[in-house]
């Protein structure tokens, strides 16, 4: 027995003498570097669980970010009296007629422009290969062509990722229509019983971590709340810069047409942050550049990264970073990774999952949920979330 203990001991001592032969740093850079690798690996398992299942994840967080936008306008309506079903019936009609009638706007005025803006392309570009070829270029139509066949096949290229990110939601109709079911059905369960929703998940986890899962998920939908409400509001600005610039451009120079779609476009877009603008305002860059001209179409430029600029420089740093408290550098890399991964659901989602994860992180962190305040007591789930 005595030798037995003394070869433990050796076998102890020897394990000890190893770990005291590596230097500190090393130790902790490879505890550090361990944990790291293993929240890779969990990320890699969720991005790909992601990727596989798009078509049921993408409608759910669609979901997730109109019940964020409507669980207050329904608990506010219950507040003055209303009945619950009341309140969350019109919450849904009103919310499904308003994005009905954007798209009917769209889609009327756009086919009701189509032919004039389809004549007039053709004349702006063969107005601009005359030019090109009396300037100091001397470009022939066969180079012209040439130019424009590698840059479209330069945009197949890189723009492979972000088009097939924009067809998960759905290469049919079928998978449309049923994504669009999911994310309506999905919507009005939570309106009716998120409260019933997120306390059934919260069970699934461990007693002794119950509370902190429960206190960093209501900070979290707190913080999703605010972004919903703030990116609307900067999309509303976005929309309103941009169509104003373009309806005051009509009044100078003869008239600026599918004003109301471009604004209405650019508001949609804007949703996906520093990015969205930009991109459906070069909608309005061209429609200048074709209808009223070069010069017009610069001022267009000038008034699209004037509207970007705001943006970036005011709304986002100061209203976005203090509702979400996600720093501006944060919000372009999340939208870029987001992009790279998932397309454009992956960019439209980004910003929302980093503000939800860092507050929920930062709440777990701070330990505030293991000693409540007694003079704070615990927010009630009607604060947060709807009404079991």
């Amino acid at each position: 027995m005595a030798l037995g203990r003394e070869k433990k001991s050796v076998a102890r001592t020897g394990a000890g003498n190893a770990d005291e032969a590596v230097a500190p740093a090393l130790r902790i850079a490879g505890a550090y570097s361990w944990r790291i690798l293993l929240v890779v690996a969990v990320i890699a398992v969720l991005v790909f669980l992601v990727s596989t299942l798009r078509e049921i994840i993408v409608p759910f967080m669609v979901a997730v970010l109109v019940a964020a936008l409507l669980v207050p306008l329904v608990q506010f309506l219950q507040r003055h009296r209303w009945p619950k079903w009341l309140a969350v019936a019109l919450a849904m009609l009103g919310t499904i007629a308003i994005v009905a009638g954007l798209i009917f706007v769209i889609v009327s005025q756009v086919r009701s422009g189509y032919p004039d803006l389809k004549l007039r392309s053709i004349r702006a570009y063969d107005d601009f290969t005359v030019f090109l070829a009396a300037s100091p270029l001397h470009l022939g139509d066969a180079q012209i062509q040439t130019y424009i066949d590698q840059t479209l096949a330069a945009f197949q290229k890189d723009g492979r990722s972000l088009i097939s990110g924009a067809l998960s939601f759905g290469t049919t109709a079928g998978h449309v229509f049923a994504g669009v079911l999911l994310a309506t059905f999905a919507t009005l369960f939570i309106l009716i019983d998120g409260t019933g929703i997120w306390a059934w998940i919260v069970r699934l986890f461990p007693r002794n971590s119950r509370r902190a899962l429960d206190g960093s998920g209501r900070a979290g939908w707190a913080t999703l709340t605010k972004f919903v409400r703030v990116q609307i509001f900067v999309a509303f600005v976005d929309a309103v810069g941009i169509g104003l610039g373009a309806w005051i451009l009509g009044l100078v120079f003869g008239g600026f047409p599918l004003v109301v779609p471009i604004a209405i476009i650019v508001f949609l877009g804007s949703f996906i942050p520093i990015l969205g603008a930009v991109v459906t305002g070069t909608l309005a860059v061209f429609v200048a550049l074709v209808y009223l001209g070069p010069v017009p179409a610069l001022i267009m430029v000038g008034v699209v990264i004037a509207v970007h600029q705001l943006e970036g420089h005011v709304l986002q740093p100061f209203i976005m970073g203090t509702a979400v408290r996600v720093h501006p550098l944060a919000v372009v890399f999340s939208v870029a990774a987001g992009s790279f991964i998932a397309g454009i659901p992956g960019a439209l989602f980004a910003v929302p999952i980093i503000a939800v994860l860092n507050v929920m992180v930062n709440y777990i962190a701070g330990n505030d949920w293991r000693t409540p305040a007694p003079d704070r007591p615990r927010p009630k789930a009607k604060d947060v979330l709807p009404h079991a």
